[in-house]
């Protein structure tokens, strides 16, 4: 397709097929870089505001599957910005106790204050994927959970708080190189979980499962955004310039001064 939208209509059910992965609106990787790098350099500006403003709060929800460049997209997106602004939170099985709450209780914590950038790898949405897929619930229980999602993430909206969700989208044959670069590489061997290999072979429900939330949790307030994210650079380039121009829309300042800091005088 020439174009592809960023997000996709609201109230309308997708196909993840229709959306493609290797887009890139016709850029290449180094007519990209000087704008990424002013792109860099405004993000950081801007965070500042936010965390001096501390009238409002920003929250980024990522999500993927295995290798979709969560973690990369933190790393690359955020360098150079202030790390006391910015918090990063992982979900992953929950414990015992989390187990023992409502599956919004353990994500409520790391719910970002204000001031402050909070970055979700993974998220809340696990509780109507993985746990979907998996059967881990009663599909009477994790049907329910679409309104719970929808009404919680309203009430962060109306307390202040932004919300982009960013579904990053990759085919399963980049999902074979980059599982095949973790174990090539020692550096990477890390990364490489046999357990990701199960997750692959039920790709397709997961493609179901991510429609449908996507469909169910798309709102004007908490919207969310399909990024094509084969190359990793244009997935950088669009995740951050949507950042910007949300921060921009939240009308920043700097607080007021003190009176009549133009008297003082530093003594030697």
């Amino acid at each position: 397709m020439s174009q592809q939208e960023l997000r996709p209509p609201i109230g309308k059910k997708i196909k993840l097929a229709d959306y493609d992965p290797n887009f890139h609106d016709g850029l290449d990787k180094d007519n990209t870089k000087v704008e990424t790098v002013l792109l860099q350099k405004r993000l950081k500006q801007l965070q500042s505001m936010l965390f001096a403003d501390k009238s409002q709060a920003l929250l980024i929800v990522l999500q993927a599957m295995d290798a979709g460049g969560k973690d990369g997209t933190i790393k690359h997106v955020f360098t150079g910005v202030n790390p006391q602004g910015v918090r990063v939170a992982g979900f992953k099985q929950p414990s015992d106790e989390e187990l023992a709450h409502d599956f919004l209780w353990r994500i409520h914590q790391h719910v970002p204050e204000k001031g402050y950038i909070g970055i979700f790898n993974r998220s809340h949405y696990e509780d109507v994927l993985i746990v979907r897929v998996n059967n881990l619930v009663p599909k009477a229980v994790w049907e329910k959970r679409y309104d719970h999602i929808n009404h919680f993430e309203k009430l962060l909206v109306d307390s202040g708080t932004r919300i982009l969700k960013f579904y990053l989208h990759i085919d399963r044959d980049e999902q074979k190189e980059r599982f095949e670069e973790r174990l090539q590489r020692p550096d990477k061997n890390w990364k490489f979980s046999r357990g990701d290999l199960g997750v692959r072979k039920q790709w397709d429900e997961y493609m179901k499962a991510y429609e449908t939330a996507i469909y169910r949790c798309h709102t004007d307030d908490a919207p969310w955004h399909i990024v094509p994210a084969n190359r990793k650079w244009y997935r950088n380039y669009v995740v951050m310039k949507t950042i910007i121009e949300t921060l921009e829309d939240m009308n920043l300042k700097y607080p007021d001064p003190e009176p009549d800091l133009d008297k003082i005088v530093i003594d030697s």
